[in-house]
């Protein structure tokens, strides 16, 4: 009974995204329902002390990510840049590209550091532009994005710096650039089926006869007599984000030392501030600040008329998508913490192949939680230490342990409750019926990618 339970809540919250309900009301409903059902006295308690406590403090983590994220999108919409960049890729490349671009520059600003939910910000007004000259649907916007943002650059692709890619090293010790081939082999094939996937439903609606389509919601404002700017300098905020992150990391950490102490005449006890847990943060941040610094100085003069409504536009977006997200990861938590979780987590335990067993706890309990890290955190929190023991039993390096781990967790984490799934939904200004059905497939193909990691490691004992 416990475990239907759980399966019930996250079932409520699914078909409450899926029809276009707010998750911001229905994540703490279908919560406090479990909780209310496995013992309603905790009802309050969970919903102050583990619901609200961890919505909150994903807000403080990051919230100014998301409007620092939605402050330069923005202005990247409205000096010009995107519809510069895009003009110049299809003169390069022609129409029939456009989905390739978006998938390569959602690659190499997440590679370079730039966190997912930054990069649906900044890329949208790029694809939307790309996508309406292409007369391609825009409903398969999210999809494209998914496929170079949520995907293989996030946990497959060695060395990249997300999370999800740093997670399980402080589990097996192991580092960034865990098991290289097989890494590559399965970006490779995440890759080149995710592309055969989209184009397949671009050639299937054109044959249809469906353009862009008209009516659309939040579509990008950039004015149509604008002077577009150079096509590098409008590319180089993007550059300098992706760049200035990489270079921030480095330096925080040598100008703050390990941990810092804020102490200010008003405060009765001094701040501790460990460095190494907001660097990643931190360094986002300063990256962002100038690139918009950037296009504030590029482009002043074509967005000087529509500053104020711009910014108000992409604070209310930022708000939005960063409540949506935190109650999804209040929700996570709240799931977690019920006694059907746990013996879902123990059943796991008894599928006999360390590998398979790893990729499937680790892809479920984060399809429960609907988030790719949380549900990684909990699966290895409680099971690492058993995965490496059956690894060593069958002569598996934790290499392999790592990278299995971290593209598992990119699978099924995006089911309809997902953050980052309704966050680009959200600022895409597309529904759940509109397109979730091609991001699901992307899903589908990121899943199956980690099989084919297994089976690969398997057949050739490649690393």
């Amino acid at each position: 009974m416990s475990v239907i339970i759980a399966l019930a809540a996250l079932t409520l919250l699914m078909l409450a995204a899926y029809r276009g309900y707010s998750v911001i009301l229905f994540a703490p409903i279908a919560a406090l329902g479990a909780v209310l059902l496995t013992d309603p006295s905790a009802v309050a308690p969970a919903f102050t002390g583990v619901f609200m406590d961890k919505m909150v403090g994903f807000i403080k983590l990051y919230f100014p990510v998301f409007l620092l994220g939605a402050v330069f999108g923005k202005l990247i919409e409205l000096s010009g840049f995107s519809r510069s960049i895009v003009a110049a890729a299809i003169r390069l490349l022609g129409t029939r590209q456009a989905m390739l671009v978006i998938v390569l520059v959602c690659a190499l600003l997440t590679y370079g550091g730039v966190s997912l939910f930054v990069v649906v910000f900044a890329v949208y007004p790029f694809a939307a532009e790309m996508f309406r000259q292409s007369n391609i649907p825009k409903r398969l916007i999210p999809a494209t994005i998914a496929l170079g943002a949520f995907s293989f650059t996030m946990d497959a692709l060695p060395g990249t710096p997300q999370i999800q890619n740093i997670i399980p090293s402080t589990f097996f010790n192991t580092t960034a650039w865990a098991a290289p081939w097989l890494g590559l082999i399965g970006t490779i094939f995440v890759f080149c089926t995710g592309m055969l996937f989209l184009q397949r439903q671009r050639n299937k609606a054109q044959r249809a006869g469906e353009g862009y389509g008209t009516e659309l919601r939040n579509e990008p404002e950039t004015a149509a007599d604008i002077k577009l700017p150079n096509p590098w300098i409008a590319l180089s905020p993007l550059l300098a984000v992706g760049i200035m992150n990489l270079l921030f990391t480095q330096w925080i950490p040598q100008w703050y030392g390990k941990t810092h102490s804020l102490s200010l005449p008003g405060m009765a006890t001094p701040v501790t501030t460990e460095i190494a847990k907001l660097t990643a943060i931190w360094a986002v941040q300063a990256a962002l600040l100038v690139g918009i610094i950037m296009v504030l100085v590029f482009g002043f003069q074509a967005i000087r008329s529509k500053l104020a409504e711009g910014s108000k536009s992409a604070v209310s977006g930022a708000l939005l998508a960063a409540m949506n997200t935190a109650s999804e990861y209040g929700f996570g938590a709240v799931i977690a913490s019920l006694p059907g979780f746990l013996v879902l987590a123990d059943w796991l335990k008894s599928i006999p192949n360390p590998l398979v067993n790893e990729a499937i706890t680790v892809t479920l309990l984060a399809g429960i939680t609907g988030s790719a890290s949380g549900g990684m955190s909990i699966a290895l929190a409680a099971m690492a230490n058993d995965f490496i023991a059956a690894a060593h039993a069958a002569n598996i390096p934790l290499e392999v342990l790592h990278r299995v781990a971290a593209m598992a967790s990119g699978g099924m984490d995006t089911l309809p409750h997902n953050g980052a799934v309704i966050t680009l939904l959200a600022v895409t200004g597309l529904t759940h019926r509109e397109a979730y059905k091609d991001i699901f497939c992307i899903t589908l193909i990121k899943t199956l990618a980690v099989f084919v990691v297994i089976g690969t490691f398997y057949a050739t004992g490649i690393v």
